[in-house]
């Protein structure tokens, strides 16, 4: 028996997450082009995955599995910030999403 509701919830759930994620990565392309800073191609399919996945987190209420903040001592405050600040807009995602995305930002400036 198909329900029509879980579906209608399902696609619905989909369209939130692929608007979000569209939305964001534009903010972060140009919170990134604000400070200078320019994946590269991987680097790019790699933070849009990332924000897509924090998209659907944001969406679905998911929770990421546990991280140990020690392995993002090495982050510089620049990458970390710019981090928060996306974590921040997303408006209802865990401090340790800002941890695995300021990774993306610190390689990334390293393409100077």
């Amino acid at each position: 028996m198909n329900n029509g509701a879980v579906m209608n919830d399902a696609q619905e759930r989909v369209e939130q997450t692929a608007t979000l994620a569209g939305r964001m990565l534009t903010q972060v392309y140009a919170l990134l082009s604000n400070h200078g800073i320019t994946p590269n191609a991987v680097q790019q399919q790699m933070l849009t995955s990332h924000v897509r996945a924090m998209a659907h987190r944001s969406v679905t209420g998911e929770p990421l599995p546990e991280v140990d903040a020690s392995l993002f001592d090495e982050i510089s405050p620049e990458s970390m910030n710019l981090a928060r600040e996306v974590v921040a807009a997303f408006g209802n995602l865990p401090e340790e999403e800002a941890w695995l995305l300021s990774v993306h930002f610190e390689v990334a400036k390293e393409n100077l």
